[in-house]
């Protein structure tokens, strides 16, 4: 049995509950017209575990990993034991499945739950959090063209959102950079997830199961980062294998992931178009002539491990093709939609840090002989900071639930990383305003905070691509009602 089936079935009453259908608790009633915003017993214990393991684990650490840089591996594996990382691997490849939001509450674990650690993970660290683990505009109810054309060919998704929406924000409230470390694994485990047979599940998710180990998600490169299209990484076919040359920058966890999945151009002709000009491999770190660059000294999120990675002449065995030759452009962006929700609610966790932090101190601070917090130009800074808090976690909330329940949630993911990100940012300059001169310095959290958010505006969809998917939409939509 391995670890994370041990600790599931283990004593431990949320992974108890976890073990089997049969023990879950009885949903409870919902109501019959309007929203429910309530968690349910189940993601209310994995809440608390989550927050529990960020105030315990991660803050005590964060600025030392932000100081030293170094990949927080004791963090990770105790994520690891404890369940909190690849919650969302199919259980035929030992993982939980965890997934579908059901009735009573926000349902059972999901994206929602790992959302909601990652966001208390960046709390303490967001370089932390991300090394651990993304139509119509009103009441989507198509389902993406992306995610169903993958669900025909492999047979349906295990994958939830939700859930791990809901932990992402757990752990970010401690550190996003150790976050993020975590985060980037389940980034690259997706494209494996929604488009990866039985035989590469097993192989590759398995692993992760038995072993504290960690995936990456190669895609970007020195020129190719919004414009995904213009990937220069080449893989020519020989026989029963494929050669594959290039570079990949900016790569999460490319230092030390045990695996990558690797989008390559597989069409040479300039004028195949995206959707069949690239193929998803699966490439494992250790292949001949894989080769990690040196480690990035980034401005924030230094918990996290991020470089270049060069592939010369390495040999791919046809079995770690991803559904087939020409599929690989929709794969990487049908992740998207799954993998942008989480970073939502990452940034989210760090702007409720923010939020702490600076209404703690506005209470312990005085001017002119009272608290800071009494004078209206601060007390107007902290409302506007929760009003941001509420609005971003709800929409990586309907993001999220969207993906669980089968929806196109194209606009929604980018409406929520969007928004989260731009408040994660505001929310940590106010912050440091709120602490005036000594938020400027390094012996407070809040400057930390200011740096790690920066990024959330940039990975994953810069704010302006974001911002090109939403009205792109939005026409399409308004052209087809015209019409």
């Amino acid at each position: 049995m391995n670890p994370i089936s041990k600790v599931v079935r283990s004593s431990r009453p949320i992974y108890k509950k976890l073990s089997t259908t049969a023990t879950l608790a009885a949903p409870k009633p919902i109501p019959t017209t309007g929203l429910c915003f309530e968690l349910n017993d189940e993601q209310k214990a994995l809440q608390d575990l989550a927050r529990k393991f960020t105030k315990e684990e991660i803050i005590p650490v964060a600025a030392q990993y932000d100081k030293t840089g170094e990949y927080p591996w004791p963090i990770v594996k105790k994520a690891w034991e404890l369940g909190l990382m690849n919650g969302h691997i199919p259980e035929h490849c030992g993982g939980m499945g965890l997934g579908v939001m059901e009735s009573g509450g926000m349902g059972n674990f999901g994206v929602f739950d790992e959302c909601l650690s990652a966001e208390e993970f960046a709390f303490g660290c967001s370089g932390i959090t991300t090394a651990i683990g993304g139509t119509s505009l009103g009441g989507c109810v198509s389902i993406s063209p992306i995610l169903e054309a993958l669900t025909k060919l492999t047979g349906g998704l295990e994958l939830g959102v939700f859930d791990g929406c809901m932990v992402a924000e757990e752990l970010a409230y401690g550190c996003t950079g150790i976050m993020t470390a975590m985060e980037a694994s389940g980034l690259g485990q997706t494209p494996v997830i929604i488009a990866g047979n039985k035989e590469q599940q097993k192989k590759y998710l398995g692993r992760l199961i038995d072993e504290p180990l960690v995936a990456a998600y190669g895609v970007t490169e020195p020129g190719a980062g919004s414009d995904v299209a213009g990937i220069k990484t080449r893989a020519e076919k020989k026989g029963d294998e494929w050669i594959l040359n290039g570079q990949k920058m900016w790569i999460t966890n490319g230092g030390v992931a045990n695996w990558y999945f690797v989008l390559a151009r597989t069409n040479p002709d300039p004028k195949c178009p995206a959707s069949k000009a690239f193929t998803g491999f699966i490439v494992e770190r250790e292949w001949a002539g894989v080769t990690p660059g040196r480690k990035e000294q980034n401005m924030g999120q230094r918990a996290s491990d991020t470089r270049g990675i060069t592939f010369e002449d390495v040999r791919i065995p046809k079995e770690n093709v991803l559904i087939g030759e020409g599929a690989g452009f929709k794969i990487a962006m049908g992740a998207f939609d799954k993998t942008r929700p989480p970073v939502a609610a990452g940034a989210t966790g760090l702007a409720q840090r923010a939020l702490y932090e600076a209404t703690r101190y506005s209470l312990e601070r005085k001017t002119f002989g009272v608290p800071i917090a009494q004078h209206q130009a601060v007390a107007f800074l902290l409302a506007d900071m929760a009003i941001g808090v509420e609005t971003a976690r709800l929409a990586w909330q309907r993001s999220a639930w969207m993906v669980d329940h089968g929806q196109k949630n194209t606009v929604m993911a980018s409406v929520a990383k969007c928004h989260a990100s731009e408040i994660a940012n505001k929310a940590a300059s106010d912050a440091v305003q709120v602490f005036g001169g000594n938020g400027f310095n390094t012996e407070y959290p809040v400057e930390k905070l200011m740096r790690d958010a920066k990024i959330y505006q940039i990975y994953e969809g810069t704010s302006q691509i974001q911002r090109l998917i939403i009205s792109r939409e939005i026409l399409t939509a308004a052209k087809q009602t015209n019409a």
